[in-house]
């Protein structure tokens, strides 16, 4: 069965500036990567331009997109009830961290401030 890790909005911005500490440790996984729809929102979101946004879908298809679901969007409306007024989770957050979950794969982030409290979730 073949690995997937799923990437937050995080790395992908640090793939998109070139930002080679980065780029290596994505080189040096041995998986295919996948991308939260929510993650494609918000970078299609921070757009400048059309011809931005444009580039990103391109940037984006290169991945697998893995939309929400029922069972995905109750995951995350039960960590919003743990962890938003304790550990300040958001609801992007909260949607990314329960898609890994309920594919049960890793979530690769360097926001793992974001993340370490839900300790369902693997990061990398």
């Amino acid at each position: 069965m073949e690995k997937i890790v799923l990437l937050d909005t995080n790395i992908l911005i640090e793939i998109l500036k070139s930002k080679q500490e980065t780029i290596s440790k994505i080189q040096g996984m041995d998986c295919r990567f996948a991308i939260s729809s929510i993650t494609q929102m918000e970078l299609f979101f921070g757009a400048l331009d059309k011809k931005e946004l444009n580039m990103l879908e391109k940037f984006t298809d290169r991945f697998l997109v893995i939309d929400i679901n029922e069972d995905i969007s109750k995951l995350a409306t039960k960590l919003v009830f743990l962890y938003a007024k304790s550990h300040n989770l958001n609801i992007p957050d909260a949607l990314i961290a329960s898609t890994a979950m309920f594919y049960d794969i890793e979530l690769f982030t360097y926001n793992l401030k974001d993340f370490r409290y839900i300790k369902q979730l693997k990061l990398i």
